[in-house]
C-alpha cells in the first residue's frame, strides 16, 4: 500500500490542535520535529541515550508529520486539513509559517520509520512512558510504567502539556479518589491516575477516534476496571463528587467551562489545567480563581503552562 506523508511547518502553539486535526482526518499517529529537542537538557541518571540528528529538525518553528493512505479522495482530505489549520487563526492560535507539503512513501518504509522517534522516557518522579515494542526494565521498585502505542494514539505522552499534568497528578491524586479526565486523547492521564490509586476515573472526549484510542491504551495497561471512557463534550452529564478534574486542552476551551468544573469538584478538590500558552496564562488563572478555586501552583515547561488549583472550602 502507498502512504502519503503530510508535513506541516507550524508554530509550537499550534502543535496540539494540528495533531487533533490530523487524527480526525484519519492519521493513526503524528511525528513532531521540534528544534528545542536539540538543546533540551536531559538527565542521564536513568541511562537514556539520545542521538538526535539536527538535519531532522527545522531551524525555527515545529514540523508536524502524519501519514494518510493514498486513495481517490486524498486531495479532498488534504484540502480539508489545510482549511481546518487556517481556521485556527479564528481562535487566536499562531500557525507560524503554515507550509504544507506532501510526499509518498511505501508501507514498508512508513511502518518502521516513525518508530525511531520513540524510546522509553522517564517523564516524572515515578512514571516512565514505554512504547509497546520496546523492552524496558524498571530502575526502581516504585517506578510506574505506562505502555503506549503511538501508532494508535494521539502521541507518546511526552509532550510538555502531558508531562506537567502527570507530575501534578502525582502530587494530588490520593488512594480512593474519583478523577475526571476531560479531553482524554490517548487516555494517558487516566491511566496515570488509576496507577496512582484512584478508585474511579471517568475519561471523556468529544472525538470518537480519541475514545477508541483511549480504550485500547487503557486495556493495554490493565486499568479498564478503574477507567471508564465515554464520548462527551467537556463535563456534560458529569455529576458532582470529583476529587480531581484534569484537562489537557486549549486555553480557549478551559476558559469556557471553569464554572462547570467548580460544580463538579468537591470542596478541597483539585482542578489541573494544561495546554495553556504563556500569553493566556493570566487570563486562565483569573478565570479559575473567579470560579472559586485558589491557585496553588503554576508549572512551566518550554512554552507551555499548567495550573493546579484547589476548590475553596
Amino acid at each position: 500500500m502507498k502512504w502519503s506523508e503530510i508535513s506541516i511547518h507550524t508554530a509550537n502553539e499550534a502543535v496540539e490542535p494540528i495533531s487533533n486535526i490530523l487524527h480526525e482526518a484519519g492519521a493513526s499517529g503524528v511525528v513532531i520535529e521540534d528544534p528545542l529537542e536539540l538543546v533540551k537538557e536531559r538527565k542521564d541518571q536513568f541511562g537514556e541515550i539520545y542521538q538526535l540528528n539536527p538535519q531532522d529538525y527545522p531551524e525555527e518553528g515545529v514540523i508536524v508529520k502524519a501519514y494518510l493512505p493514498v486513495n481517490s479522495f486524498l486531495g479532498e482530505t488534504v484540502d480539508e486539513i489545510k482549511e481546518a489549520i487556517n481556521n485556527l487563526i479564528l481562535f487566536n492560535i499562531d500557525i507560524g509559517a503554515n507550509k504544507v507539503s506532501i510526499s509518498e512513501v511505501n508501507e514498508e518504509e512508513w511502518a518502521t520509520a516513525w518508530k525511531k522517534y520513540y524510546n522509553p522516557v522517564k517523564i516524572s518522579e515515578r512514571f516512565t512512558i514505554v512504547p509497546t515494542w520496546e523492552d524496558y526494565t524498571p530502575v526502581s521498585s516504585d517506578e510506574l510504567i505506562i505502555e503506549l502505542d503511538p501508532g494508535m494514539a494521539f502521541g507518546t505522552g511526552t509532550h510538555p502539556t502531558t508531562v506537567m499534568c502527570i507530575q501534578a497528578l502525582e502530587r494530588t491524586v490520593k488512594q480512593g479518589d474519583k478523577v475526571v479526565d476531560v479531553g482524554t486523547g490517548s487516555g494517558v492521564l487516566s491511566i496515570a491516575a488509576a496507577m496512582l490509586g484512584a478508585e474511579k476515573v471517568k475519561a471523556l472526549d468529544l472525538d470518537e477516534v480519541a475514545v477508541n484510542s483511549a480504550k485500547l491504551n487503557i486495556k493495554l495497561n490493565k486499568v479498564q476496571d478503574i477507567v471508564e471512557v465515554s464520548q462527551g463534550n467537556l463535563l456534560d452529564g458529569v455529576s458532582q463528587g470529583a476529587d480531581v478534574v484534569v484537562a489537557n486542552i486549549l486555553a480557549e476551551v478551559i476558559l469556557r467551562f471553569t464554572d462547570d468544573v467548580a460544580s463538579v469538584v468537591k470542596e478541597g478538590g483539585y482542578f489541573i489545567a494544561s495546554g495553556i500558552i504563556q500569553q493566556k496564562k493570566q487570563e486562565v488563572r483569573d478565570a479559575i480563581s473567579a470560579a472559586g478555586f485558589e491557585v496553588e501552583e503554576t508549572i512551566q515547561m518550554e512554552d507551555w503552562v499548567a495550573i493546579v488549583a484547589r476548590r475553596k472550602q
